[in-house]
């Protein structure tokens, strides 16, 4: 990337990657108990035509649960962290899939752990498995040790993830980082300046890929260290930054690291840019 792109603060310059629960949308008691607001919608969709379709998101969701949240709105998605991906040509391939039996093994498991024990909850992605405990946070000792206990079993085949009051066992080697990498070998995002924009622990490999590649990594409301070079608050500081994003790129961008300021010098927006987020700079 050539100092003179690095600090084009233009639309056509970036390409965009966006975590979904804890990032574009707020966190729920179930993942089923979520929507998209239609001004999100509208402003994903007008972002994406504005940047030559250079939008995806990134997510521990399937990719067809992402299509119904965002519907009729279809983005270059990438889901199960990596697992699966959808190209911006809307080609769709996926990792070898875990065995049945392996996939059998874990989801018997962790259905008679969630019966054991009122507040967890079993969310099946149909090739990763979940175990919510965010209604039984005193149980996550518990949890983990079993967990753990299932994956060791399924080595090779799926792997432990932990997340925000949840753990879920993944397919093997499948990783939000891998998604950003075959994204940008791919148009409109190949020659762009990656930005990526997450909440959990499973986007911590993309923010450590992007600040190789001199791009923006931007984790949302985590109190937990992280490679992120730029903080924003919470989803609602999100949602403002990606508006500013649309109306006025050169701000929006100009608030990043990559785009010429320090981490240190990270600015909340100027009071005529209200709807915008309040930055803090990373820890």
């Amino acid at each position: 990337m050539t100092a003179s792109k690095r600090r084009e603060p233009a639309l056509a310059a970036i390409a965009l990657f966006l975590d979904v629960d804890g990032t574009l949308l707020e966190l729920a008691a179930t993942p089923r108990a979520v929507s998209v607001p239609g001004d999100l919608r509208e402003g994903l969709r007008g972002l994406s035509l504005a940047s030559g379709g250079a939008v995806a998101l990134v997510s521990g969701r399937e990719i067809r649960d992402l299509d119904a949240l965002f519907a009729p709105l279809t983005l270059p998605s990438a889901g199960l962290h990596g697992f699966e991906h959808r190209s911006a040509s809307g080609v769709y391939h996926r990792r070898p899939l875990p065995s049945a039996a392996a996939l059998e093994d874990a989801r018997g498991a962790i259905s008679h752990l969630a019966r054991q024990h009122a507040g967890l909850l079993l969310e099946d992605k149909q090739f990763a498995l979940a175990l919510h405990y965010r209604d039984a946070p005193h149980l996550e000792e518990a949890v983990m040790k079993a967990m753990r206990e299932i994956a060791a079993r399924l080595t090779g085949e799926l792997e432990l993830q932990r997340g925000k009051m949840v753990v879920e066992l993944r397919p093997a080697g499948a990783t939000k980082a891998e998604a950003v990498a075959a994204f940008l070998a791919e148009a409109p995002f190949a020659g762009r300046l990656p930005i990526f924009i997450g909440d959990d622990l499973t986007d911590e490999p993309a923010f450590e890929l992007v600040n190789r590649l001199d791009g923006a990594s931007v984790v949302v409301n985590a109190k937990r260290a992280s490679a992120a070079r730029t903080r924003f608050a919470d989803v609602t500081a999100v949602r403002g930054w990606l508006t500013q994003l649309q109306a006025e790129p050169a701000a929006a961008l100009g608030q990043l690291p990559a785009f010429g300021h320090p981490a240190s010098a990270c600015h909340a927006p100027s009071p005529a840019a209200a709807s915008g987020p309040r930055l803090r700079s990373r820890a």
